[in-house]
């Protein structure tokens, strides 16, 4: 143990140190004035050590949401100081260290990959006469992970949405043979799937994986009508400087990346026609044919493109963070209940605005400030639960749920010992919640314990009241469910204890007004009541799921239960 709290002592030393004296002058600042503006029956005296301590949710979060952090960006130091803050606080309250080499740090290489802004070229070749589009006019085309530079010339195939699902009765590749051909596709997706399992099927990832499967080696995204009006291409234009990340292998390949594809790009809507011009129906048919909730079928464009592109890449490293609390059966403690928190934000703003830090503080500093306070409750338990509980603070969650996607492929327990995943992101603390949401919750067992426990607890437990936005497969939680293991995404919910309080339109405002801008800062009103409210149902949680008999199972109807689950975890 003196071994690993000097590792964790060096690396804090490594970080600029008048940063991190900023940091915490900023978080003793903020705990000061929250004490003289809030009153909070939260921080009533209290008996046990089992009880959520305020004063430490408002210490961690006034830390990670300082400007000193600078917006906790992976692969900078106001993310390296963040780290090390939660394995500090990890090691002050026992926690075993389980990252690398005896440390609390799973240490990851990332890639960031650039677009040469000049270099873009595409050229549209109907047999004797060529159409050479305009970048970024005309389209947009991302970054190579695998290559510096780019090209591919092949036939064009038009696939509806692109979609694929046995279970759904779904082939939209049925009948058309796209082998060494670039997929022509369609936004949106089959009116007939479901929400959450749709928006799986319909992903951006499993639409290049069905097409991959049959041999494609690009893909191209024309627009809709509806498609421009719900997401204008001009919006687009804003984000053809990013970076876009992916964590890397032992060998150095990029996750995600598949060296059969070899071009993509997205058009506008007048050049999207272009594509058509040789083919038995033009867009404006497509369009017609897809009116009134229609699926439009494919054929061949009689036509193939030519895409060239250069990309830059650096390569860099940021860690998760990874400690238990060790269960007190004997055969039990060798199952983990894993909670996670994303601790990385968007960091500097390229913005002329006076204000560029995106300090995060509702996302995810307050998510991952109630995590920590539950790691205290958890090792503070004169009796441990039977089962091990397992703390990851997860990484480049803003970068495309990259942290929680390495350590779910790559864990440093067994993978087949992770029994559940209770995650946590953007709990917004502004009101005195009366009840919670657990988005995925009615896929498993995992509903009966957060019931059990939002119970014990005074609390409502709300059924997902915006099925619309999908936000089941939108935080960390989903790259766990992705390896079979049941999970669920808690967050606040949409009624309050006060009666003045319109507490869905609070939450509401909170997207639309500070959601990823720098005023997601330490200046918003906190309820403390809250902040403790969400701790002990959180702890309430792993409680009851640590302690059950039976590990969590998948509900022998669910979508991702089979489509996921291993054999130790479905229902029978």
């Amino acid at each position: 143990m003196l071994l690993n709290i000097t590792k964790i002592t060096m690396e804090i030393q490594m970080t600029n140190s008048k940063r991190l004296l900023t940091a915490v002058l900023s978080s003793a600042m903020f705990i000061s004035a929250c004490q003289t503006t809030h009153s909070t029956v939260a921080d009533l005296p209290l008996a046990g050590d089992t009880v959520a301590n305020t004063n430490q949710i408002k210490a961690h979060l006034g830390f990670l949401a300082s400007d000193a952090l600078e917006g906790r960006l992976p692969g900078t130091a106001g993310h390296e100081s963040a780290s090390a803050y939660i394995a500090a606080e990890f090691a002050k309250y026992g926690l075993t260290p389980a990252g690398d080499d005896g440390t609390y740090m799973q240490r990851i290489t990332f890639r960031n990959a650039s677009l040469v802004q000049e270099s873009p070229t595409m050229v549209i070749n109907y047999g004797d006469e060529t159409v050479e589009l305009d970048y970024p006019k005309d389209f947009l085309t991302g970054k190579s992970m695998l290559e510096t530079e780019s090209a591919v010339t092949a036939e064009m195939v038009f696939v509806g949405f692109g979609v694929v699902s046995e279970e759904y009765g779904i082939d939209d590749y049925a009948g058309l043979d796209v082998k060494g051909k670039i997929v022509v596709r369609v936004p949106g997706r089959h009116s007939s799937l479901p929400n959450e399992e749709g928006a799986h099927i319909s992903s951006s990832r499993e639409r290049e994986r069905y097409a991959i499967e049959r041999g494609a080696v690009g893909m191209i995204t024309v627009q809709t009508p509806k498609s421009e009006e719900n997401r204008p291409y001009s919006r687009s234009l804003n984000y053809i400087h990013s970076v876009s990340m992916d964590w890397l292998d032992e060998t150095g390949k990029a996750s995600k990346a598949n060296p059969q594809m070899k071009g993509s790009a997205l058009l506008n809507l007048e050049t999207s026609k272009l594509l058509f011009a040789n083919a038995p129906k033009s867009l404006e048919d497509v369009w017609s044919s897809m009116e009134g909730d229609v699926s439009p079928t494919g054929f061949e464009l009689n036509a193939s493109v030519t895409l060239t592109k250069e990309s830059t890449h650096e390569d860099i490293t940021s860690p998760n963070v990874v400690g238990i609390v060790e269960g007190s059966d004997p055969t039990l403690k060798n199952e983990f209940v894993l909670y996670s928190a994303h601790s990385d934000h968007l960091g500097m703003s390229k913005s002329v605005e006076k204000d560029r830090i995106n300090n995060g503080a509702m996302d995810n500093a307050g998510g991952t400030a109630i995590m920590l306070e539950t790691a205290r409750l958890f090792a503070s338990l004169p009796v441990k639960p039977k089962r091990s509980i397992l703390f990851v603070a997860v990484t480049a969650e803003e970068k495309g749920l990259l942290g929680s996607d390495y350590y779910a492929q790559i864990p440093t327990v067994p993978a087949e010992n992770i029994v559940a995943n209770v995650n946590l992101d953007m709990p917004i603390l502004t009101f005195d919640f009366a009840d919670v949401i657990a988005f995925g919750a009615e896929h498993s067992s995992m509903k009966q314990y957060v019931a059990d426990a939002t119970s014990s607890q005074g609390i409502a437990l709300t059924d997902d009241p915006w099925p619309e936005m999908n936000l089941f497969t939108r935080s960390d939680h989903y790259s766990f469910v992705k390896q079979g293991i049941p999970s669920i995404f808690l967050v606040t919910g949409i009624t309050s204890n006060d009666p003045k309080d319109d507490a869905e339109n609070m939450l509401m405002n909170f997207l639309k007004t500070h959601y990823h801008s720098p005023s997601d800062d330490l200046y918003q009103p906190f309820n403390w009541t809250a902040a403790y409210n969400f701790t002990q149902v959180n702890f309430a949680i792993g409680l009851e799921v640590a302690n059950a008999t039976q590990r969590p199972m998948w509900n022998a109807d669910s979508f991702f239960g089979k489509t996921f689950g291993k054999s130790y975890n479905l229902a029978k």
